[in-house]
């Protein structure tokens, strides 16, 4: 078991190095499908990871719309890359509050007339979910409804549900889904209307929400979600990644903390299996 984890920690860092190495490698004239006029626009990006993917962005070129729940502090963080030389706007935006949301609606019609890239952050899981065919808005909020009145009975324990993280791994699997979901209803927009969703893991990332104690640098945590945003190919939807590569449902036997997870959700609630 300690062999599998060191080989393991030895190619994520393998793999985080050539990230590194790819990044300092600028984009080509013709990879470049994006200009100044190219409007993308970064939530919760005061700090962390939102911030790192709103810097990574402006400094290609894109003009960057940062968004912060608190004003004050989503002002000084326009500053700080304003600063740096890089084309960033502010404005307050809560996606909790339909008012707030409105609001920015409007605001980002009158000024740019709209967007071409929307960064939401909180997408952070492992696995992809099952069959779209069996995947339904109603059942995903079926499945947390029944999880939260578990909880409040005290019987959650004994519902099947994930007993490692479960609160954390039902509440993301159930945002996966909810994402898959989305991707292929606005992928089915006439031309020219289509919205392309995709999410991705950043790691366990050296934050405030982590205490600082992850092991992955923010640049490394922001650089998939970059190159998501920037792919030349936009037909890319309803996918999830890790270090810039599509992460496919399939599980390995012998990782059991993360199959305990996935296996029971396609199993019990969504109904599909998963290849061994």
């Amino acid at each position: 078991m300690g062999g599998n984890k060191e080989r393991a920690r030895e190619r994520r860092e393998q793999r985080l190095q050539e990230i590194s190495l790819l990044r300092t490698i600028p984009y080509s004239d013709h990879q470049r499908w994006w200009s100044k006029e190219t409007i993308a626009v970064v939530t919760g990006s005061n700090r962390g990871i939102g911030f790192e993917i709103a810097r990574q962005l402006a400094a290609h070129g894109l003009t960057v719309v940062l968004t912060s729940r608190d004003e004050c502090v989503g002002q000084e963080a326009t500053r700080v890359l304003r600063e740096g030389g890089l084309d960033v706007a502010f404005h307050q935006l809560d996606v909790l509050d339909p008012s707030s949301i409105q609001l920015f609606v409007d605001w980002i019609r009158q000024t740019y007339e709209g967007i071409h890239v929307l960064r939401i952050e909180d997408l952070n899981l492992r696995r992809k979910l099952g069959d779209l065919d069996t995947l339904t808005e109603e059942l995903i909020d079926r499945t947390v409804a029944t999880f939260l009145q578990q909880v409040d009975d005290g019987t959650w324990t004994s519902g099947g549900w994930p007993q490692t993280f479960t609160d954390y791994s039902v509440s993301k699997l159930a945002v996966n889904a909810y994402t898959r979901l989305m991707a292929k209803i606005l992928s089915d927009r006439p031309e020219g209307e289509k919205i392309y969703v995709n999410c991705y893991c950043p790691g366990w990332v050296k934050t405030a929400m982590t205490g600082w104690a992850g092991n992955i640098s923010v640049e490394d945590g922001a650089d998939t979600g970059v190159w998501l945003a920037l792919l030349p190919d936009q037909a890319v939807t309803g996918k999830f990644f890790a270090e810039r590569r599509e992460i496919c449902l399939a599980v390995r036997r012998d990782d059991r903390a993360l199959a305990s997870i996935i296996l029971w959700w396609a199993h019990e609630k969504l109904g599909i299996s998963v290849k061994g």
